[in-house]
């Protein structure tokens, strides 16, 4: 019983750890003007992504589209990865963005 105990408390505090992930651009769509980014996680990870960067990388996708800017739509998308048994190893996470609005390039001549 007391093997138990710090058994359990080293799970709880793993289970517990945060970590950040850079999320990439994964798909494009400039017909239904939709832009994807994905990030990984472990098992008994809890992955944080910088909503402010995040955003910005699906603008800058959205606008290489010829849209002005990008809003987040839905919740984020788990699919397991790879598993062992029934426990999923690692996920990849999926945000969605939404692409809005008309970029307008000046003409300067």
């Amino acid at each position: 019983m007391k093997t138990l105990i710090p058994i359990s408390a080293i799970v709880l505090v793993l289970s517990a750890c945060s970590v950040h992930r850079q999320a990439t651009v994964s798909e494009m769509d400039a017909t239904s003007g939709v832009v994807r980014l994905t990030y990984g996680q472990a098992m008994l990870q809890n992955a944080q992504t910088d909503n402010y960067v995040v955003n910005g990388s699906a603008t800058k996708a959205c606008q290489q589209m010829g849209y002005a800017t990008a809003f987040a739509y839905g919740q984020p998308i788990t699919t397991c990865v790879s598993s062992s048994g029934p426990l999923c190893i690692n996920e990849r996470v999926t945000l969605q963005y939404q692409c809005r609005g008309v970029a307008i390039t000046p003409d300067w001549n």
